[in-house]
């Protein structure tokens, strides 16, 4: 958890926005994008596995879950994709501990905006204890919650699944989102061993018994659970928030691209097969991204995206006065921030300079 936050006032929605291309995270969220943008890049020949990978996938219909009661679609050539980090500890994911009440949270979010073109893209983490205003949601048993006017962010998941979370940041930002995409921890772990892991160089030691990491000062090849350490990461870092493990996975994302970039994926067969196949069993999806020629499509409109392409910033949030372990939008300094993606702007610094995301050393410890 954080350690600040700030009185939330949240931003209306506005009646702007895109219609979909035609023809078209305690760290989680580094691996849904992974997964997205690189495991797949290869996929066109993938072949006989191609039934096989169209299986693997999971996906929620979010147009039929929300309906009409969204911000407005309007094309052009842009696209914004809500990656979310489950923190569930069912199955597999039960050696990380106990849910809290036994429900999944958004433990990392992120909204990715790729502008007109897919040249460069901005990312806006939402720590996950952000205090919102949170929309009514249809519950699992088909009832509706009436929603809160204060309410911790990542229990938008917990309450009513994906579709509560994307009505939630729809409405704190006016913009609509063209996708979805959620992975786990198991995830995260598998898509990072199928890379043959991440090469990163850590400026200072990191001991974190939170995350069972211990990596002393240098260059330091990680497995899926070091990487999944480095990226859960938070009481050794910066100011041991939820702000300071923010910036130290973004800083981890970049690494990852770079590194994913000379890879060679293509002339290993086999990483390929594997790569493919863990990806399409780590991710949930939106339905229109629910099939292998769909997520294939969208991957590839990313391969012209390098991390220096990549604006990459925290919400602008500030001390919460009503819970010192709580954070909440800055009410102006948010609607720039969505304003800018509106217009296809670069987010202007003045948007974060009051906030405090973006501020603590976390980002310059993994390079």
């Amino acid at each position: 958890m954080s350690e600040e936050s700030s009185g939330p006032k949240p931003h209306r929605a506005g009646s702007r926005r895109r219609r979909k291309p035609a023809g078209r995270r305690r760290g989680l969220a580094v691996a849904a994008w992974t997964a997205a943008g690189v495991v797949l890049l290869g996929g066109a020949g993938l072949g006989w596995f191609w039934f096989k990978l169209n299986g693997n996938l999971h996906t929620v219909d979010i147009d039929q879950a929300l309906g009409s009661d969204r911000p407005q679609n309007i094309d052009n050539g842009s696209m914004d994709i809500l990656v979310l980090g489950s923190d569930s500890r069912g199955g597999a994911n039960a050696a990380y501990g106990r849910d809290d009440g036994g429900a999944a949270r958004s433990d990392t979010a992120m909204i990715v905006h790729l502008y007109e073109g897919h040249k460069k893209a901005s990312v806006v983490s939402i720590p996950r204890d952000t205090m919102v205003n949170r929309p009514p949601c249809t519950l699992a048993n088909g009832r509706t919650d009436r929603g809160r006017q204060r309410e911790q962010f990542n229990e938008a998941f917990s309450i009513g699944g994906a579709a509560c979370v994307v009505k939630t940041v729809e409405k704190m930002s006016g913009i609509r989102m063209d996708h979805y995409i959620e992975v786990d921890f198991t995830g995260f772990k598998g898509i990072i061993d199928s890379l043959g892991g991440v090469e990163v160089t850590t400026a200072k030691p990191i001991k974190d018994d939170g995350s069972h990491l211990d990596l002393p000062a240098g260059t330091h090849h990680l497995n899926g659970e070091q990487a999944l350490g480095l990226v859960r990461t938070r009481k050794s870092v910066g100011d041991g928030s939820d702000l300071g493990r923010i910036q130290l996975q973004q800083a981890f994302i970049k690494a990852l691209i770079k590194q994913v970039k000379g890879i060679g994926i293509f002339d290993n067969p086999k990483r390929l097969m594997d790569l493919a196949d863990t990806g399409t069993r780590s991710l949930t999806t939106d339905k229109a991204l629910g099939d292998v020629k769909s997520l294939l499509g969208f991957a590839q409109s990313l391969q012209g995206i390098d991390a220096q392409d990549m604006q990459m910033i925290t919400l602008p949030v500030g001390a919460d006065p009503y819970d010192t372990n709580r954070v909440a939008p800055l009410a102006k300094e948010s609607k720039m921030v969505w304003d800018a993606l509106l217009a296809e702007q670069s987010i202007p610094a003045e948007a974060t300079a009051a906030s405090a995301g973006d501020k603590g050393k976390a980002a310059e410890i993994v390079r």
